[in-house]
């Protein structure tokens, strides 16, 4: 059960990505320093979706080997 809510957040960063995307396209135009942020946000989220990742799988292999 644990590792099926880790893979949900895992996801939920994907998401979080997505839609800081959609906020960068939508604000190029206007405020372009708002559009810099989410643009940061956009690199964080999926930084983090790979980290989380990594650790999940980390902590899986680990509890497999006891």
């Amino acid at each position: 059960m644990g590792n099926k809510i880790y893979q949900l957040f895992e996801y939920a960063y994907l998401a979080m990505a997505g839609f800081s995307i959609y906020l960068v396209i939508s604000n190029w135009a206007d405020n372009r320093n708002r559009a810099y942020l989410f643009a940061f946000f956009t690199v964080v989220a999926i930084f983090m979706f790979f980290f989380k990742r990594k650790f999940r799988k980390k902590m899986e292999e680990r509890n497999k080997n006891r």
